[in-house]
């Protein structure tokens, strides 16, 4: 049996956008859709937090080295216009990063987004890593990014764990972490937050 606590972490999850859902783009669509980053290397830490409870309801994990991706473990976030595979979004320009956080803040959610500035090296691990991580199941946002997160050199001392409060809170103790939140007061879940994109 499910305990009660992590039931209720779990119905939130699947709110928030932590669900399976697998779409695997073609590697055509893929090259295409391919953003250069331009701008220094960069990994973006982004919560979502349920404004009622305070509780944690998905990790993801934007890379920004010679390319820029989205890290979107269990993700509900699908967009006809936005290639993806092994749970990362490809194609992650600036607006594209905006309609991302702007899908999830909800109502009932706020977004944190926790940037850290590293060095190309790392940036280019992350890459890498997530890359090569395949689909993650549902509710496993925060575990499987803190595991990848670990594998990156500077970020060993991350602990493992399925708690996105808990894996934010690690970030934040990091030195030079910019910290930002972002609140809207649309009805719905991250669905319906996409579909809005599209009107």
């Amino acid at each position: 049996m499910i305990k009660p606590l992590l039931a209720l972490s779990l119905a939130a999850a699947v709110l928030a956008g932590c669900s399976e859902k697998g779409k695997e783009s073609p590697a055509a669509e893929i090259e295409q859709a391919i953003y250069q980053n331009s701008g220094p290397p960069r990994l973006t830490l982004i919560t979502m937090i349920n404004n009622r409870s305070g509780a944690g309801a998905h990790s993801a994990l934007l890379v920004e080295s010679t390319q820029s991706v989205l890290f979107d473990p269990a993700g509900s976030f699908e967009h006809e216009d936005l290639p993806e595979r092994g749970d990362v979004l490809y194609g992650m320009t600036p607006a594209w990063i905006e309609r991302y956080i702007s899908a999830h803040a909800r109502m009932e959610f706020h977004v944190v987004r926790q940037e850290i500035a590293v060095t190309p090296a790392q940036a280019a691990r992350a890459l890498q890593l997530v890359q090569a991580n395949g689909p993650v199941p549902s509710a496993f946002c925060a575990n499987a990014t803190s595991g990848l997160l670990r594998q990156i050199p500077g970020f060993q001392g991350i602990k493992q764990g399925f708690y996105p409060l808990k894996l934010m809170a690690q970030i934040e103790a990091l030195p030079n972490v910019k910290t930002t939140k972002h609140f809207e007061d649309d009805a719905g879940n991250v669905r319906d937050g996409v579909a809005n994109l599209s009107q």
